[in-house]
């Protein structure tokens, strides 16, 4: 293979998933591979991140691969509210899961980090449960684990977390510290006060691009995952981020009315240019901060995990159009939330009604995939609204993931927003592992592409509107 021709490893850590992408410069992946992600207990006593585990399974599927002596670059993509803590020689404590309630069981500490904290003002990050602020999980290991702590020599976003196990080369990235972690201040692009108070500031490593190259692989993950000594690697991203980076170059797009939806474990809407003043911390909206450093209205529910619990057990494609009137006719309705963290509507308990009243029997396989798909448009339809509440603008809807691929919820969701133009990525790679390619080959305009995205037809079911109305007015 020609050295113009070496391929891309991305490496996608999502929550509940891992995978490993082989991509040729053209932007064709030649091979694939995709790991169940959860996490693992630590010494200490709660659940942790399974680096371990991931980093074995990425080496032994890169050391049977031949491609792999062909990666010339490589650039990891990984969740959000996550940190890692390098001491003397190697982790100084295991990365905690962002789903522990750590602080929670600690109601004295939990008030002390609450009194510490900036304000939404500042931050534009919401108060969370669980670790979903990164910044509790500092704080908890902080006060908790002090023996622990005290071999923190330096803190790293996940993301850099990879790049770092890489190459050796210690980095920190906007996109990361700015993703609801009560760390970072996107309007004025610095550490919160929280974050210098505590010393974790000075703890982090120096800022750098995501599409940065920090240095070639080091010898010793050379010879054990079997990357050629050349490998660059780069920086690194937060997972939604990289969706998005995917159309901040596209001049195809106009990003000044754009939302991008990435679906996944979560479903999480960004829209550039939308006015933060719309933002309601209550419901879990926030500024995330993008590639370039700029606070990006962003809303998020765990869609993945929602549509899961309404499919209880369903074929996720089992639902039709038919079911679908089935369920509006009836008035048959999915009300908020069947997740436990995060969401415009946290805190409720999900519940199946009919005519305003619980559902006493469970539905049959179709109309329970049809209501999945339905109360996901619903929630995404109800967050676009707000996000760019008061902003008359001709919107444009952009789907990535596994949601992309639905297309009855691509159908309702239109159907929710005849006023906006909803368009699909068909792309044979997932939004964030395409945006991490993207930004491995970041001011290279060949590498720019808006390609495979497909217009959606709106489904045309009689009495959505008003069936949507009710929902809306009980869910508010």
């Amino acid at each position: 293979m020609a050295v113009n021709d070496e391929l891309t490893l991305v490496i996608d850590i999502g929550k509940s998933h891992a995978k490993l992408l082989m991509v040729d410069a053209q932007g064709a992946v030649v091979e694939r591979h995709g790991r169940a992600n959860a996490s693992v207990p630590s010494p200490l006593g709660y659940p942790a991140l399974d680096v371990q585990g991931l980093e074995d399974w990425m080496a032994q599927t890169l050391r049977s691969s031949a491609h792999t002596a062909h990666c010339g670059r490589v650039i990891t993509s990984t969740h959000g509210a996550a940190l890692v803590a390098l001491g003397d020689e190697g982790l100084a404590w295991d990365p905690v899961d962002y789903e522990f309630e750590g602080l929670a069981q600690h109601p004295l500490l939990a008030q002390a980090f609450e009194a510490a904290a900036d304000g939404f003002a500042h931050t534009l990050s919401p108060d969370l449960p669980a670790g979903l602020n990164a910044a509790r999980q500092l704080f908890q290991v902080q006060h908790l684990h002090p023996e622990a702590w005290r071999r923190t020599r330096c803190l790293l976003p996940y993301a850099q977390y990879w790049a770092w196990l890489l190459s050796g080369v210690a980095a920190s990235e906007v996109s990361s510290l700015g993703c609801h972690t009560h760390l970072w201040c996107p309007q004025e692009g610095g550490f919160s006060a929280l974050a210098q108070a505590q010393g974790w500031a000075a703890l982090f490593a120096p800022l750098r691009s995501a599409w940065e190259v920090l240095g070639p692989v080091s010898s010793d993950i050379a010879e054990a995952w079997g990357l050629p000594a050349h490998c660059q690697v780069h920086v690194g991203v937060h997972d939604s981020n990289a969706c998005l980076a995917r159309y901040l170059d596209a001049s195809a797009v106009d990003t000044s009315a754009l939302t991008v939806v990435s679906s996944g474990t979560w479903t999480v809407l960004m829209a550039p240019g939308a006015p933060t003043a719309s933002l309601q911390a209550e419901r879990d909206m926030l500024a995330n901060v993008d590639v370039l450093g700029r606070a990006t209205p962003t809303a998020r529910f765990m869609g993945g995990r929602e549509f899961a619990a309404l499919l209880d057990g369903a074929p996720p494609d089992a639902g039709t159009l038919d079911d679908v009137q089935a369920l509006v006719d009836s008035a048959t309705l999915a009300m908020p939330s069947f997740a436990e963290h995060g969401g415009p509507f946290m805190g409720r308990q999900g519940k199946i009604v009919r005519d305003g009243k619980p559902l006493p029997v469970a539905l049959p396989p179709g109309q329970r995939a049809a209501l999945a798909a339905l109360y996901c448009a619903q929630t995404t339809a109800w967050l676009v609204e707000r996000l760019w509440d008061g902003v008359a603008l001709p919107r444009t809807v952009l789907l990535e993931g596994p949601l992309a691929h639905n297309a009855l919820y691509l159908a309702l969701l239109q159907a929710l927003l005849p006023q906006a133009r909803c368009l699909a990525s068909h792309d044979e790679m997932e939004g964030t592992a395409r945006g991490a390619w993207l930004l491995a080959r970041w001011g290279d305009p060949a590498a720019v592409t808006t390609s495979a995205l497909a217009p959606v037809d709106a489904a045309p079911v009689r009495g959505l509107p008003a069936y949507h109305a009710q929902w809306m007015a009980s869910a508010a």
